[in-house]
């Protein structure tokens, strides 16, 4: 009796300090980014109030939710709970993609007294890429806009570089949080939330979508472009 009981107990502490094990193993946790200007920088195409909440609520939300499923989740394949494993997966995809999609809307970015809005030099590789493709940039932007009054409900629109055609340019948009992938690098990412624009323009989500294009920071996508 003693013995099974002694046995129970070391199978119990060597469960124990697996599953302590694994979750000590994903403690490197995310956390907000640093951001490049104040939150009223933006104005008047952003208000401060939007940014402040965007950045410390909602983005810190996506935060904590990808910190804590992504524990949960190494504990519960350590325990070799599939079905719980599985589940969790959706919590880290969701926080997770909030978490990097918010992280390159904030540095996309910029006050007009930084560049914010300014296109890049007509003479570079990306400006070239994007002549070449849309014929301006101003079409460009409109192609994005009118596939952001696309998007049903919420998600985000994305001009990306496609490393597995020859760097070609395209606009993608996503559901919810979703993120884009792959062969996909992300130059500019327009977040189409109701909270990135609700209380500045509230149903009337066009002129957001018009008036984010003065803080764009095409210096950031352009460097993106050519370092990936």
């Amino acid at each position: 009796m003693l013995s099974s009981a002694i046995k129970r107990s070391a199978v119990g502490i060597a469960r124990r300090s697996v599953v302590s094990s694994s979750v000590g193993a994903v403690r490197t946790k995310v956390s907000l980014p640093d951001l490049d200007w104040d939150f009223g920088a933006l104005e008047p195409h952003i208000s401060g109030q939007i940014n402040e909440i965007h950045y410390t609520k909602h983005h810190q939300t996506y935060v904590n939710g990808y910190n804590q499923a992504i524990e949960q989740a190494a504990e519960a394949k350590a325990k070799g709970e599939v079905k719980k494993t599985i589940e969790l997966q959706k919590a880290i995809n969701f926080h997770g993609g909030g978490y990097t999609n918010h992280c390159l809307f904030w540095k996309n970015l910029a006050p007009e007294k930084q560049g914010g809005g300014e296109p890049p030099a007509e003479d570079s590789e990306f400006a070239k890429r994007i002549v070449e493709q849309y014929g301006s940039l101003d079409n460009l932007k409109a192609i994005t806009n009118g596939k952001l009054a696309g998007i049903q409900g919420s998600g985000w629109a994305f001009i990306v570089k496609n490393k597995e055609n020859g760097g070609a340019l395209d606009v993608i948009t996503t559901a919810n949080q979703d993120t884009v992938l792959g062969p996909f690098v992300p130059l500019v990412a327009i977040d189409a939330w109701e909270h990135a624009y609700y209380l500045q323009y509230q149903n009337v989500k066009a002129d957001y979508f018009k008036a984010i294009w003065n803080v764009i920071n095409w210096k950031e996508a352009e460097k993106r472009y050519l370092i990936n």
